[in-house]
């Protein structure tokens, strides 16, 4: 009988990942848009693959949750409930701390069809 070959992860980890790259890009996600913008000034950093991934992806994604969060803030009710906008930088800065290439959506679509 013949198996199905087994089909591997979408976003396997890398091997050659550091864990200061995993540090930096963990933080490019708890931290987000301060340390991407200094991620991208830094010369050695922005070089390097798992970070150059991560870096606009994170910058996008801070700036819009600060957009979302500044008009929900005028919302009554739902202004109360901004700060959980930021559990999704929790989730996957701790996705990508494992070394694995985290994909936000719609964004990461977006900063690749840009050029980044």
């Amino acid at each position: 009988m013949n198996n199905p070959p087994e089909t591997p992860p979408v976003n396997p980890p890398a091997s050659d990942v550091s864990s200061e790259d995993r540090l930096w890009v963990l933080l490019c996600f708890f931290l987000t848009p301060i340390i991407p913008l200094i991620t991208l000034f830094l010369e050695d950093k922005k070089n390097q693959p798992f970070i150059k991934y991560h870096t606009v992806p994170t910058l996008i994604l801070g700036i819009a949750e600060i957009i979302a969060a500044g008009i929900l803030a005028f919302i009554p009710i739902v202004g109360c409930l901004t700060p959980f906008l930021w559990i999704i930088n929790l989730v996957l800065g701790l996705r990508a701390n494992k070394g694995v290439n985290v994909d936000i959506p719609v964004i990461t679509k977006f900063a690749r069809q840009q050029g980044w």
